[in-house]
């Protein structure tokens, strides 16, 4: 009868033994504590909070929540570059359907006139011939000089400075060649020669002193 008894309280001991081994320290309400013994038996650091009950360490739950956080950052960061949009260039010049007639005749252009810096700009050799004007280049030095009568004009390719009757004017838009033809603010070339220059609509008469 000894023999079981003593047995069974060995038993017994050896539960509580493994149980306190297994799990050194009291739990809390929460079913965890901080762990003070043998703690990297049980893979954890020293004062690392755990639970008892199923539930994750205190360090598992920081791992998951930066995780969570970083994986946020970056679908943010993903999200606000699909967004960002690279800005278009504004052109340098659009093309113009504007017509121009010359003492009621329509100048026919070869090529379309365009629009540059708010500027009507119209091939020079078309318009010039409406006008009854000469025209000359000198490849060298990049300039135009166009002649009628006592007027002259002189223009050079990519400058916005211009000689109309011997004074310097300052333009808007600098002449411009295109695939070979040469462009011409109209107003200034219209006015330089003694002629005269209005709008109506999306038509520009020009009418020239005889």
């Amino acid at each position: 009868m000894r023999i079981k008894v003593i047995s069974s309280l060995l038993a017994i001991f050896m539960i509580f033994a493994t149980v306190a081994s297994a799990h050194p320290g009291r739990t809390d309400s929460s079913g965890g504590h901080t762990c003070r013994t043998n703690c990297a038996k049980w893979g954890l650091k020293q004062g690392e909070y755990h639970y008892h009950n199923g539930g994750s360490s205190s360090s598992s739950k920081s791992s998951s929540s930066s995780s969570s956080s970083s994986g946020s950052t970056k679908k943010s960061n993903k999200s606000s570059t699909a967004t960002q949009k690279k800005a278009t260039p504004k052109p340098e010049y659009i093309m113009s359907s504007v017509q121009v007639k010359v003492n009621g005749s329509k100048v026919i252009f070869t090529e379309s006139p365009i629009v540059m810096n708010n500027t009507n700009l119209v091939p020079l050799r078309e318009m010039a011939g409406a006008l009854k004007a000469k025209t000359s280049w000198d490849s060298k030095t990049q300039t135009i000089t166009i002649t009628k009568d006592k007027y002259k004009l002189i223009f050079t390719l990519g400058s916005k400075k211009v000689k109309v009757n011997g004074k310097e004017v300052t333009l808007q838009a600098a002449p411009k060649e295109i695939k070979g033809t040469t462009y011409i603010p109209l107003r200034v070339l219209v006015e330089g020669l003694g002629a005269s220059l209005t709008s109506s609509g999306n038509t520009l008469t020009v009418k020239v002193k005889e």
